[in-house]
């Protein structure tokens, strides 16, 4: 089920939202967009609806530093507001589409269900995660590399996934996903809101962008948590184990303990690279070093001069 935030201060703007609304999509109702955009970068969701009352810049700005965001340009925000507001109202106001509040009883569920089906066509994210996918990806390091930005470039995966899924099946695999999606998002736009990006290549492949001084911390932050969280994912039984009895990816049984990230990190003040593809290679050169450590590891690329 889509899951849609409401974010006013209008108690009669709200329950109207929450009682149209619940009964199709997943609903979170907040006062404020501080508190809404603590909640979008645990879990994005599907849609965004901000009430911009009269006189209030602050929520416009709101909206604005939001979808100024390379992660959460293609989140959708439909606006609400009271009358309908002179031209210039509009001009760099980063949204959608609108809806006054004296057809929300009549149009809102219709003018919801028209920005989902439009956010589907156009927008490139992974379903599971909700976290931009490859081609995103891809134009994020291409325009920094044309930019000459220096930047840090983190890709991992997770070890000992596939023993998980085949044990517990696709479902509890799937939840695996999408916390560490959530948690990668997470450390990375807390230590970073600006200017950083999460990308989801597919399956268990993910990486990040961040400022070259901020990364290794992230990376620490990341498996640490990870290694918490993980454990609590596995029933009692394997739990106390510390692992399964499954297969692996070659079709050999045996046990396979907790799964584990590996993280591979390169960046571009050290190094150059005259395309996305020799950075992102140097990034999995990393991460096929991580995977040598015993647990989650991460491993930073020390090297210097231009790529080859």
């Amino acid at each position: 089920m889509k899951r849609i935030v409401v974010v006013s201060q209008d108690p009669l703007l709200t329950t109207l939202a929450d009682r149209l609304l619940s009964p199709h999509f997943r609903t979170l109702v907040l006062g404020g967009m501080v508190s809404a955009v603590d909640s979008i970068y645990n879990d994005i969701p599907d849609l965004v609806i901000a009430e911009i009352a009269p006189g209030d810049g602050g929520m416009g700005e709101s909206i604005n530093t939001l979808k100024e965001d390379p992660m959460f340009n293609q989140l959708p925000i439909l606006a609400v507001i009271g009358d309908r507001p002179p031209a210039a109202f509009w001009e760099g106001l980063l949204v959608e589409d609108y809806l006054l509040k004296a057809d929300l009883e009549r149009d809102l569920l219709a003018r919801v269900r028209l920005a989902l089906s439009r956010a589907e066509r156009v927008v490139e994210i992974n379903p599971l995660t909700r976290l931009p996918g490859n081609i995103s990806i891809n134009r994020q390091l291409e325009d920094r590399l044309s930019r000459g930005e220096v930047f840090a470039f983190a890709y991992a995966d997770l070890d000992f996934f596939k023993p998980f899924n085949d044990k517990y099946g696709f479902s509890r695999g799937d939840e695996v996903i999408k916390v560490t999606g959530r948690l990668i998002l997470n450390f990375v736009k807390s230590m970073q809101p600006r200017g950083s990006f999460v990308g989801h290549i597919g399956g268990d492949d993910f990486v990040f962008i961040m400022d070259a001084g901020l990364i290794e911390g992230a990376c620490g932050e990341i498996i640490r948590a990870f290694d918490q969280i993980i454990p609590t994912l596995y029933d009692q039984e394997d739990r106390d184990k510390g692992g399964v009895e499954s297969v692996s990816r070659q079709g050999v049984a045996g046990f396979f303990p907790f799964i584990g990230i590996s993280i591979g990190v390169t960046d571009t003040a050290g190094r150059g690279f005259s395309h996305f593809g020799e950075l992102t290679g140097a990034a999995s050169e990393m991460k096929h070093f991580a995977k040598k450590a015993k647990g989650s590891s991460y491993s930073m690329d020390r090297r210097t001069g231009q790529a080859t």
